[in-house]
């Protein structure tokens, strides 16, 4: 599309965003160079190898759906992924539609910046190499920059140092004296894969999760046989989910129904699961009856958990009455379980065996709340009450979420503006796709999208598919660039605000990284889209048809 360029579209990250912007991109005929600093396709499910490591999404519905030849193909071997299976896949999309050929690879990105007398985007990498394009994607993922505590004496530690995000290979845990910090997602997989092989572990907690039972059953021929045969209405039906699962039921060939009103309620819906529905009204006998037949994460399924205060509470109290009962020790269960936040404010942890991994005699819950942590030293960990001697610590303290990855990228807008001082008080876009000052920049599934409240692989491709049409759109008219405007963007942030206001995300005592509460500094601003994926793509769809609304071209 220029005559300048290196090439039409620069993309930074080779993960599932990636991945698919090499492959539409190039259906419209645009060259494409993609960097990553891996030295391999698959992002996130590259870099966290840890035990235990899986995706809580179903595998049928956390899989592209842009090729009904590759459904078909593809078999997958439980209905909840492990990371080496979803790795499997994103080498053998890779590799079927040829995309590793654009792809430059242990290539770190150090500077991205707008040239503004030529309007070129320009990559720079670690080894010096420049490089300009018409346009560019960042497509570095949510959950892609591990963040580290700032611990007294974290740097003196003796012995072997892990971070979930950056597992290496070949790690042998076996007999030797284990520590975890952080109790999040990574965390509470971590801890019951490794426990039986250690000689003690430690598990330092901060603050208590709710953490749910998954259901992982084996996906058998016949089970993989209705997937298949139903993937085209799969495919179809998560389009118009908040969370952009289609709910379907591998072992009866059966989908959940949808509510009559499901998309009049101007997305304050969050339908998951058998049933959804309200938890308020319910007796104590029709919920023991629903736990008992469902688990007790169908807690997570009613609606009313999320936007009102007495509902939400209801759950969590019988949320910790099981937390109680799973634990033997009434010490360690009742520091298991969460006292100052409702369910629901965080995003859901899905564990296996987590609580009664707590029964086990090599197990110690250190409470931090109880006994703070004084500093890491050659040794271990000393708190308040003790000195822990570790021969391995594990760090699952997370990530900078939404924001981090394109923070550390050094994005330099029009006229040498930062992306850092733009978003000096938190992250405002458009759609979590397009930044005003920074034209010809997109963002896939960034700040201000449903990202991590829905599924990523599907709003991946809706935003893809949503800056490929508009640089079609673009060429029809012969214009050379784009951003939004001012107004949209106020207007944008102001509706996703308003969203999450008086919600459980929101809530008093709700400290998560959907707020940026992880990263000591951070602007503490509710990040995502919470009206739902189904609702968000409306949006979209409605902006693109009125010759995309709020964006401003030249």
């Amino acid at each position: 599309m220029s005559n300048f360029a290196d090439f039409d579209v620069l993309v930074v990250g080779a993960g599932f965003a990636g991945l698919y912007a090499i492959h539409r991109f190039r259906r419209q005929g645009l060259s494409v160079k993609v960097f990553e600093k891996a030295p391999e396709v698959g992002g996130c499910w590259y870099w966290n190898k840890y035990p235990g490591c899986r995706c809580d999404i179903p595998s049928v519905d956390y899989s592209y759906g842009f090729s009904p030849e590759l459904d078909q193909e593809w078999t997958w071997p439980e209905a909840y992924s492990k990371q080496a299976d979803i790795l499997n896949y994103i080498k053998h999309v890779a590799d079927k539609f040829d995309l590793r050929k654009d792809i430059q690879f242990n290539s770190e990105v150090t500077a991205v910046t707008f040239l503004d007398d030529q309007r070129l985007w320009e990559i720079t990498t670690a080894d010096g190499e420049k490089t300009t394009g018409t346009y560019c994607v960042m497509a570095t993922g949510g959950l892609s920059v591990p963040t580290k505590p700032k611990l007294a004496g974290v740097d003196t530690y003796a012995g072997l140092e892990l971070h979930t995000a950056a597992w290496p290979e070949g790690v042998d845990l076996k007999g030797k004296r284990v520590g975890i910090i952080g109790t999040g997602s990574s965390g509470v997989q971590v801890v019951p894969e490794i426990a039986p092989e250690v000689e003690h572990l430690y598990v330092f907690q901060r603050t208590p999760a709710y953490a749910t039972p998954a259901f992982e059953p084996t996906m058998t021929p016949e089970m993989m046989d209705r997937v298949k045969a139903n993937y085209p209405r799969i495919r179809e039906t998560q389009q118009f989910t908040p969370r952009a699962v289609a709910n379907f039921n591998a072992r009866t060939g059966a989908f959940a129904p949808l509510p009559d009103d499901f998309l009049t309620q101007g997305g304050r819906v969050d339908f998951r699961g058998t049933s959804g529905g309200n938890i308020k009204g319910l007796t104590t006998e029709e919920l023991a009856e629903l736990i008992k037949n469902y688990g007790i994460g169908h807690l997570l399924n009613f609606q009313d958990i999320y936007f009102d205060e007495e509902s939400n509470e209801k759950a969590s109290d019988i949320f910790r009455g099981y937390v109680k009962s799973s634990v033997r020790d009434p010490e360690t269960a009742d520091s298991l379980t969460p006292k100052n936040y409702g369910i629901g404010c965080k995003r859901p942890v899905r564990d296996r065996s987590y609580y009664q991994t707590f029964n086990r005699d090599n197990v110690t819950l250190v409470d931090l709340q109880k006994q703070p942590l004084e500093e890491v030293n050659p040794a271990g960990i000393r708190t308040s009450a003790n000195q822990y001697d570790l021969d391995v610590l594990i760090y699952a303290t997370g990530f900078d979420a939404l924001t981090g990855a394109l923070l550390k990228a050094n994005i330099t807008g029009r006229g040498g503006l930062k992306l850092t001082e733009k978003w000096q008080y938190g992250p405002v876009g458009y759609l979590g796709l397009q930044i005003e000052g920074f034209p010809n920049l997109f963002a896939v599934t960034g700040p201000g999208s449903p990202s991590a409240l829905a599924n990523m692989v599907v709003g991946i491709e809706q935003h893809i598919n949503f800056i490929a049409d508009c640089l079609a759109f673009m060429k029809e008219k012969h214009y050379a660039e784009v951003e939004p405007t001012k107004d949209a963007v106020d207007e944008w942030v102001s509706i996703c605000n308003k969203l999450a206001e008086g919600t459980s995300y929101t809530a008093s005592g709700c400290k998560s990284w959907y707020l940026g509460t992880n990263i000591p500094g951070k602007p503490q601003v509710f990040m995502p889209y919470i009206g739902g994926y189904h609702i968000f793509k409306q949006h979209c769809d409605n902006v693109a048809r009125n010759d995309y609304a709020g964006f401003a071209f030249r």
